[in-house]
């Protein structure tokens, strides 16, 4: 495998300053553990059409597991010159299985392979912040069990305008923090979309299952059209829109 990934397209280094602009590696990093979660359930899906053998597909899965494990532990070395995080997890398996590892970017590019990743991402992240906004609920409605005979003035035009007990003041942020969690299971139902299978634009004529990547990585259907999932990111404008 070339050293950097567009290495065979020029004859001279390349300067580092482009280097600096052009890598990813320095906040990609962090889709690590959903970039190798993808990868993994697209070898599964290749074993299971045939387009990799069962053995093959172990070898992947497993190496991928031990790449993850070195990443968390921060024993991973990660190197500018192979831009990406996806650009590292595939060198690294190409490192330690050989062509075998070369196999797993059959019916993939690095396009839907990112996508899956934002996707995973996300999604993981609208989880966690809708726990969050539950707890802080149910502590919420816990205050009120203990300031039940609280009274605290409400302001208007920054005088003090009518008494408004403890407990109602709590409750109103409940309600807030409501439609917040009303707003991001929405943002899901864009989120929860499987975009393998789009490959680089236009999709791949071999013989691939996406409903089974789909199934394997828990999202609730599969892109209607490759050439919109390649390159959608409004559910990341939405989602950062839920959170301002």
């Amino acid at each position: 495998m070339a050293a950097k990934a567009w290495g065979g397209r020029f004859q001279q280094q390349t300067d580092a300053r482009v280097e600096a602009f052009t890598e990813s590696i320095s906040f990609d990093s962090r889709l690590a553990a959903v970039d190798i979660q993808g990868s993994q359930a697209h070898a599964r899906m290749l074993a299971k059409v045939g387009l990799i053998s069962d053995d093959e597909c172990a070898q992947i899965v497993e190496t991928l597991t031990r790449i993850g494990s070195e990443i968390e532990a921060g024993n991973f070395e990660f190197r500018f010159e192979l831009e990406d995080i996806h650009m590292h997890i595939e060198s690294a398996l190409i490192e330690r299985v050989g062509d075998v590892g070369r196999k797993l970017h059959t019916a993939r590019s690095r396009n839907d392979q990112v996508s899956t990743d934002l996707k995973l991402y996300t999604r993981e992240a609208i989880q966690r912040v809708d726990g969050l906004l539950k707890d802080l609920q149910i502590a919420f409605v816990e205050r009120c069990d203990r300031d039940q005979d609280l009274v605290l003035p409400g302001f208007t035009h920054l005088q003090r305008a009518q008494p408004v007990k403890a407990a109602h003041y709590w409750l109103a942020y409940c309600e807030k923090f409501d439609r917040d969690r009303q707003r991001l299971a929405d943002c899901l139902k864009r989120v929860n979309i499987s975009p393998l299978g789009g490959a680089a634009l236009a999709g791949t004529s071999l013989p691939i299952d996406r409903h089974y990547t789909a199934e394997l990585l828990e999202f609730t259907d599969v892109a209607r059209n490759s050439l919109d999932i390649s390159s959608d990111r409004d559910y990341l404008a939405e989602f950062c829109f839920c959170m301002a």
